[in-house]
């Protein structure tokens, strides 16, 4: 497997496993001790961790380090997953500026 594709699949799953336990970038960052800017890095394939930065990130997301690195989680899957939380998000937003509109615009 080529580094490039071995780093794709690390990021993708990162990040996956991320939004599956509803945690920002930030939240992951401290939680595996490491900045935020190096885990974006990561998730988007352009850094590779050491070691023991893949321990402290599996460990933060509640998994097993070889989950990190699995070509079987869908990207169907992770579709989905980032399309709800998108759509959670955008729901919230318009109920947070509805009730903005509400009460102090009108």
């Amino acid at each position: 497997m080529k580094e490039k594709r071995l780093k794709g699949i690390l990021g993708k799953n990162i990040r996956f496993f991320r939004l599956r336990r509803q945690f920002s970038q930030a939240d992951l960052a401290e939680k595996a001790n490491i900045s935020i800017t190096f885990l974006s890095n990561i998730e988007r394939g352009n850094n590779y961790p050491q070691a023991r930065t893949l321990c402290n990130i599996a460990s933060a997301l509640g998994i097993e380090i070889w989950e990190l690195f699995r070509e079987t989680n869908s990207f169907n899957e992770q579709n989905a997953l980032i399309n709800r939380i998108s759509e959670d998000f955008t729901k919230h937003v318009n109920i947070a500026l509805e009730t903005v509109n509400k009460k102090y615009l009108i």
